[in-house]
C-alpha cells in the first residue's frame, strides 16, 4: 500500500520542516549539544521527569516546551523514522474519507503532510498543547494549506465538532506509558480474565476511557479509526483491544507491529490498527504473545556449547520459554518460590532437574519468562541465581 512516491514526498516534507535524519547516536548528540544550551537540557530533563507522573498539566507543559523552535528541531529529528513509518502507513489508508480528524496532532508535522498530499480532503488537527497548536497553524499557513485547520482542545474537557469519516490517533490515547497493564490469570498462562473492574481501572489510569468514548462518538456512520499506541506488551495490548471492541470498533485489516529507530535505539510499537464501525470482519483480535526470538530446545545442539564454559546449554528470555519449559522431559522439582511482587505481579521461580539438564525457570503474570539449562556439574551456578531472584536481588 505504501509506494516510493509517497515515501519520497514524506522525506521532502520532513526536510521542509527542517528535520534531520541521523543513524548514529554520536552524531545526533553532538548536534544536539550544538543546538541546545545547558539550560535547555536541564529544563527538558525536568519536564520529562514530571511528564512521567502522568498529570495532565505536566503533559501539556512538556509539549509546550518542545514546541519551542530550537527544541522542536532536536527532539522531533530524533523521531524522524517514527514519522516515516507511521506517517506513510496512515497516508496510504486515508482512502475515500473526506473529513479526517488527527487527534493529538502535536505541532502538525504529519497532519500538514496528509493535507498537502490530499488537497481534496478536509483535515482537522486537535491537540491540548497551546504552543504546539500555535506552531501547527503557522506551518499550515506557510505551506498554503487551506484544507486544514487546527484546534487547541482537550477532548476530556471540551467538545470537538464532528462527525468525521476517519479519526487518526497515534500515541495519543494511552497516556500512562509506565502503566504495566492487566496481569494474566496466573503465572502459568498468558490469558486474561474478562474482569470488568480491572478493565475499567486500566482505562481510567491511562485516560483511555474518556478519550475513546468521546472520539468514537465523533465517527460518522461507517467511519473508520486508525490507532497506534505504545501497547506492544500483551498486558497493555489486550485491554486496549477490549476497549476498542467495547466501543463497537472492528478490525479491517490484520494489525501490524511497527519497528523504527530513534537514531540507533530500536523501538517496536503498536500494533497499528485500522478499524471500522461495521461488524463482520474476517480478522480476529489476537490475545496471544507474538512470535519471538526464542529458539527451540534441541539437546543435540548442546555440544556446540562445550567450548564456552560460561555459556549455558540453553537460554530463553522470551514468552516462548514457557512452551520449552512445559516440554522438558522427566522434570523433577528441586526448589520453588511463588510470591506477590510490590507492583502486583505474581512471580514464580523454580529450580529443577530434567533429562536435558538442571534448569531454572522464572515466570510472572506480566508475561515475562526465562529458562536457563546447564549441565548437572554447574547446578550450583543456577542455585546461586535462584537465591538472588528469591532474595529480590535480580529482576
Amino acid at each position: 500500500m505504501i509506494n516510493n512516491a509517497l515515501l519520497q514526498s514524506l522525506h521532502s516534507h520532513m526536510a521542509r520542516w527542517g528535520l534531520k535524519r541521523f543513524t548514529s547516536d554520536e552524531d545526533y548528540f553532538a548536534w544536539q549539544r550544538k543546538q541546545l544550551s545547558s539550560a535547555d537540557l536541564i529544563q527538558l530533563r525536568r519536564v520529562v521527569e514530571r511528564k512521567q507522573e502522568g498529570e495532565r498539566r505536566d503533559d501539556v507543559a512538556f509539549y509546550d516546551l518542545i514546541a519551542q523552535p530550537q527544541i522542536l528541531l532536536v527532539l522531533y529529528s530524533q523521531r524522524y523514522e517514527y514519522y516515516i513509518e507511521v506517517g506513510s502507513r496512515v497516508a496510504a489508508r486515508l482512502g475515500d474519507a473526506a473529513h479526517i480528524l488527527d487527534f493529538g496532532c502535536g505541532v502538525g508535522i504529519l497532519t500538514t503532510f496528509y493535507a498537502a498530499q490530499y488537497p481534496e480532503k478536509q483535515f482537522v488537527g486537535v491537540d491540548r498543547s497551546p504552543a504546539s497548536i500555535a506552531v501547527a497553524r503557522e506551518r499550515a499557513q506557510g505551506l498554503g494549506l487551506d484544507n486544514l485547520r487546527f484546534e487547541c482542545a482537550d477532548v476530556e474537557l471540551q467538545t470537538i465538532a464532528g462527525p468525521h469519516d476517519l479519526i487518526v490517533a497515534t500515541h495519543s490515547l494511552v497516556q500512562a506509558e509506565q502503566d504495566p497493564g492487566i496481569p494474566s490469570h496466573n503465572w502459568q498462562t498468558f490469558d486474561r480474565t474478562h474482569d470488568s473492574k480491572q478493565q475499567a481501572l486500566f482505562e481510567q489510569r491511562t485516560g483511555l476511557d474518556m478519550r475513546l468514548d468521546r472520539l468514537s462518538a465523533l465517527l460518522a456512520q461507517k467511519g473508520r479509526m486508525i490507532v497506534f499506541e505504545k501497547t506492544r506488551q500483551l498486558a497493555r495490548r489486550v485491554p486496549l483491544q477490549r476497549a476498542l471492541t467495547a466501543r463497537g470498533l472492528w478490525l479491517i485489516e490484520q494489525p501490524e507491529i511497527v519497528r523504527y529507530r530513534l537514531v540507533e535505539e530500536v523501538a517496536d510499537d503498536g500494533p497499528f490498527y485500522l478499524l471500522g464501525t461495521e461488524a463482520g470482519s474476517t480478522f480476529h483480535w489476537d490475545e496471544l504473545p507474538e512470535p519471538d526470538e526464542g529458539s527451540p530446545c534441541d539437546p543435540m545442539q548442546f555440544k556446540t556449547h562445550a567450548t564456552d564454559q560460561d555459556a549455558p546449554l540453553y537460554e530463553n528470555h522470551w514468552p516462548s520459554a514457557q512452551g520449552v519449559w512445559e516440554q522438558l522431559h522427566e522434570k523433577r522439582l528441586l526448589k520453588e518460590t511463588a510470591r506477590q511482587e510490590p507492583d502486583g505481579r505474581q512471580l514464580h521461580v523454580e529450580l529443577g532437574q530434567a533429562e536435558e539438564g538442571v534448569y531454572l525457570y522464572c515466570a510472572n503474570t506480566f508475561d515475562q519468562r526465562q529458562l536457563v539449562i546447564v549441565e548437572p556439574a554447574r547446578a550450583l551456578m543456577l542455585e546461586s541465581y535462584y537465591q538472588q531472584i528469591v532474595n529480590g536481588a535480580s529482576d
